[in-house]
């Protein structure tokens, strides 16, 4: 067995329906609380300038031009929030993305499936998050010295992390209809 197999089975016995929907449950009450808080204050800081976090494309000019409007302290504001807030958040919504995957795919395929693995897939989602933070934390830190390599990885490391979390809700979508249609189809 590899162990991407051997960690999405035990990802998969671990994620039970009481874990998933504890999940759900910490995913609903952060998605309620904390987003909106952290939305409102990162509205007051950066204004219309727009951000990593929340774009899908952009370049290095991009970036670099939030760095500019950011001023010096909303890029201390933007370095705070991803080495605080923006490390809870992945790990909540990774979590949830996780649990759900594991246990509707487990319900709904054979244990010995290779689309069990895609449990594995909001770990993609995570891992770049947590390089683009990195990274657009880097290049707001040394602004306005210029950080080749890095300025230009960085909205690679953002559009790959869309990729990652919006495939992973996706893939949530199509395991709730699996479930739906087992069910339908048992009568």
């Amino acid at each position: 067995m590899t162990s991407d197999a051997g960690l999405s089975a035990r990802l998969g016995r671990w994620s039970t329906g009481r874990i998933a929907f504890a999940a759900l449950a910490v995913f609903v009450a952060f998605t309620g609380t904390v987003l909106p808080a952290q939305a409102a204050r990162a509205r007051a800081i950066f204004g219309s300038a727009g951000s990593p976090d929340t774009s899908f494309l952009y370049g290095a000019a991009d970036l670099y031009g939030m760095a500019e409007a950011y001023g010096e302290s909303g890029r201390a504001a933007y370095i705070h929030a991803r080495f605080t807030f923006d490390v809870i958040w992945p790990l909540v919504y990774t979590l949830f993305l996780v649990t759900a995957i594991s246990w509707l795919f487990r319900k709904a395929l054979p244990a010995e499936s290779r689309w069990q693995r895609l449990n594995l897939l909001p770990f993609l989602g995570m891992g770049f998050d947590f390089l683009e933070n990195i990274g657009a934390s880097v290049v707001m830190a040394r602004y306005p010295a210029q950080t080749p390599v890095v300025d230009s990885l960085t909205p690679v490391f953002t559009l790959v992390k869309w990729v990652g979390v919006n495939g992973s809700f996706a893939v949530v979508v199509a395991g709730i209809v699996m479930v739906a249609l087992q069910r339908v189809r048992r009568g």
